[in-house]
C-alpha cells in the first residue's frame, strides 16, 4: 500500500487510567527508595469519590500508601472547586494489598536454568512476549503518530497547569492521523483534542460558542508552539482539527469513567504502530520482565536504528517465569535492513545481554527512583514510556552502542 493515513491516540495525566498508573507507579518509587529490592505488583482503582488500592507487595520499606495516592491525585489537579466530583482530600482511599506469592518468588530469587553466575541467579518475573520498537521517522526514533500526540497531550497539561487556559480541566485526550506515502510520513491529516473543560467559560454558556472558543485557543496555544519545530507541520484549513467532537466535556475524570491501572498499554509504547506483547507497565518492579524486558527491547531495536543497520527495527523477546535466559529474540526490520535477519539476531545475542539481573544491572532499575530525586516510574507513566527528550531514561541513551553495532557490522 503506497499511500495510507495511520492514527495513534495519547491522554492527559487526569485520563482516569492514568491517574491510576501514576498512583501505582508512585508506590512503586516510595518502595524503591527505601528497599530496592522491594517485589510490587500494585494495582490502583478510581471512580467517583474512590481509590482503591489492590495488588500484591513484598517490602521491608514503609510507606503511607493512602498519603501517596491522595498527593498525586491533588498534583494532577483534582482538588477544591476543579475537582469535578473527585477531589484528593476528601475521596475515600482503600488499601488491599497482600504479600506476593512465594511460589512465584521462588522462581524469581533462584533462575531454574543457573549456570552459577550472578546474573543467572534472577529468574524472569513471569512469562510472556515483550516487543521495542523503533524507526528513523523522528529524532528520538518513534513514530510520528505517537509522537505528535505525547506533544499535544503533554502541552494540553502544560497550558492548564500554568493557567494559561485556566478553563481546563485534568481530563484529556489527543489523536494525531498522519498522511503516509511509501512508508514515510508526508503531512498530518487529522489533529483530534478532547479536553475537559469548566461548563462556562468567561461568561459563554452556549455549547456551539464554547466549542469555538476553546477550538480556537487550542490552535494557537496547544497545537501551533508543540508542533513548531517539526518539518511536518499542520496546516490551517488543510489539517482536519476536530475539539469534543460531541460537544460539551464538562464531566470528566473518575466522575465521568471508572480507570484501572494497565490499561493505556498502547498509549505507553508506539501507538499501534508496533506489536504489544499485551502487558502493563505500571506499578510493577522492574524484576517483572513485562517492564524490564520492554524497555531492553526498545533498547535493542533503538541502536539498531540508531547504527543504520535498519531503517525500522522491531524485536521481540519471550521469558518463562524463573528462567533467566529468554526463549527466544526475533528481529523484523520489514525489508529496510542493511543486514540480513539471521546476522542481526546473531548481533543481538552476542551484544546484549537480555538475562532479567543484566537489564536490571544496564539500566540501575530499582536505584532509579532514589537517584533521580525520589520520582522516576511515576513520570514516565503519564505520555509514553519511549522516545522520551523530556526525561534522562536508561533505555532511550544508545549512542555508544550504536557506535558499537556500526563496527561490528562491517564485519559481516
Amino acid at each position: 500500500m503506497n499511500e495510507y493515513v495511520f492514527t495513534s491516540e495519547s491522554v492527559t495525566e487526569g485520563h482516569p487510567d492514568k491517574i491510576c498508573d501514576q498512583i501505582s507507579d508512585a508506590i512503586l518509587d516510595a518502595l524503591l527508595i527505601q528497599d530496592p529490592n522491594s517485589r510490587v505488583a500494585c494495582e490502583t482503582v478510581v471512580n467517583t469519590g474512590l481509590c482503591l488500592l489492590t495488588g500484591e507487595i513484598t517490602t521491608k520499606a514503609k510507606v503511607d500508601y493512602i498519603k501517596i495516592a491522595r498527593k498525586v491525585i491533588q498534583e494532577i489537579g483534582y482538588e477544591g472547586a476543579k475537582a469535578g466530583g473527585f477531589d484528593a482530600s476528601s475521596c475515600s482511599v482503600l488499601v488491599a494489598l497482600d504479600d506476593q506469592s512465594p511460589d512465584i518468588a521462588q522462581g524469581v530469587d533462584e533462575a531454574k536454568d543457573t549456570s552459577g553466575g550472578a546474573k543467572d541467579d534472577l529468574g524472569a518475573g513471569d512469562q510472556g512476549i515483550m516487543f521495542g520498537y523503533a524507526c528513523d521517522e523522528t529524532p528520538e526514533l518513534m513514530p510520528l503518530p505517537i509522537s505528535l500526540a505525547h506533544r499535544l497531550a503533554r502541552q494540553l497539561a502544560k497550558v492548564r497547569h500554568e493557567k494559561i487556559l485556566e478553563y481546563l480541566l485534568p481530563d484529556g485526550k489527543t489523536q494525531v492521523s498522519v498522511n503516509y506515502k511509501n512508508g514515510a510520513p508526508i503531512s498530518i491529516h487529522t489533529i483530534l483534542i478532547s479536553t475537559q473543560h469548566n461548563a462556562i467559560i468567561d461568561g459563554i454558556t452556549k455549547e456551539e460558542e464554547i466549542i469555538k472558543r476553546i477550538k480556537k485557543d487550542l490552535w494557537e496555544k496547544v497545537v501551533l508552539p508543540c508542533t513548531a519545530d517539526l518539518k511536518i507541520k499542520p496546516i490551517k484549513n488543510e489539517t482536519r482539527f476536530l475539539i469534543n467532537p460531541t460537544g460539551k466535556f464538562v464531566i470528566g475524570g473518575p466522575q465521568g469513567d471508572a480507570g484501572l491501572t494497565g490499561r493505556k498499554i498502547i498509549v505507553d509504547t508506539y501507538g499501534g504502530y508496533a506489536r504489544h506483547g499485551g502487558g502493563a507497565f505500571s506499578g510493577k518492579d522492574p524484576t517483572k520482565v513485562d517492564r524490564s524486558a520492554a524497555y531492553a527491547a526498545r533498547y535493542v531495536a533503538k541502536s539498531i536504528v540508531k547504527a543504520k543497520l535498519a531503517k525500522k527495527a522491531e524485536v521481540q523477546l519471550s521469558y518463562a517465569i524463573g528462567i533467566a535466559n529468554p526463549i527466544s529474540i526475533l528481529v523484523e526490520t520489514f525489508g529496510t535492513e542493511s543486514l540480513d535477519q539471521q546476522h542481526l539476531i546473531e548481533i543481538i545475542k552476542n551484544n546484549f545481554d537480555l538475562r532479567p539481573s543484566a537489564i536490571l544491572e544496564t539500566f540501575n532499575l530499582k536505584n532509579l527512583p532514589k537517584k533521580m530525586g525520589g520520582s522516576f516510574y511515576r513520570k514516565i507513566a503519564s505520555y509514553g514510556h519511549f522516545g522520551r527528550e523530556d526525561l534522562s531514561l536508561p533505555w532511550e541513551d544508545v549512542d555508544e552502542k550504536a557506535k558499537q553495532l556500526a563496527s561490528i557490522a562491517k564485519k559481516y
